[in-house]
């Protein structure tokens, strides 16, 4: 049995501003273009082991919802896999056919702040800050390589909140 935190999110070609370092008083100028195209990554993250999965689809809706989940229960077959994950109208839609190894619980509405798989998408859009892509080929290159980059160390310490910590105390007392 595994526990992760799921989430998806948006990447485009339209550049994402950020700081740039220059002389006091001098304006930094950076690349920039407005081009709207995007992918989405979908994406799970195990605050305990580190385990990763992350698929990239062209939207986000309770269709690639389900390819997502699809490919996520083939990811370590004999785990079961304890999603946590927001409310999502897509995580919830009628059609969603759960995989036998997964199993969602759901965040209180209108709280992402404590889903720790957001701050995976921080860390990957740091990376992806002032860089323009031409093409979103280029720009699934890149995500690939923020993913492969990922370690398992990096994952549990990015996602280590202090409610698995409380959980995992209970759990050894029981």
């Amino acid at each position: 049995m595994n526990l992760y935190c799921q989430d998806e999110s948006r990447f485009g070609l339209f550049t994402r501003a950020g700081k740039g370092i220059t002389a006091k008083g001098v304006k930094p100028v950076c690349a920039f273009q407005q081009v709207f195209q995007y992918t989405y990554v979908f994406g799970a993250y195990s605050p305990i082991s580190g385990d990763n999965f992350q698929l990239e689809l062209p939207c986000c809706s309770g269709y690639t919802f389900q390819i997502f989940l699809d490919h996520f229960a083939t990811h370590r077959p004999e785990e079961l896999k304890i999603m946590i994950l927001d409310n999502g109208a897509f995580h919830k839609t009628k059609h969603l056919s759960w995989p036998l190894n997964v199993r969602p619980l759901f965040l209180p509405p209108y709280a992402p702040e404590l889903n720790p798989a957001e701050k995976v998408w921080w860390r990957f859009k740091r990376a992806y800050t002032n860089m323009t892509f031409e093409t979103l080929d280029q720009l699934s290159d890149f995500i690939a390589k923020q993913v492969h980059s990922l370690s398992p160390t990096e994952v549990k310490s990015i996602c280590n909140f202090d409610y698995f910590n409380i959980a995992r105390h209970l759990w050894a007392i029981s």
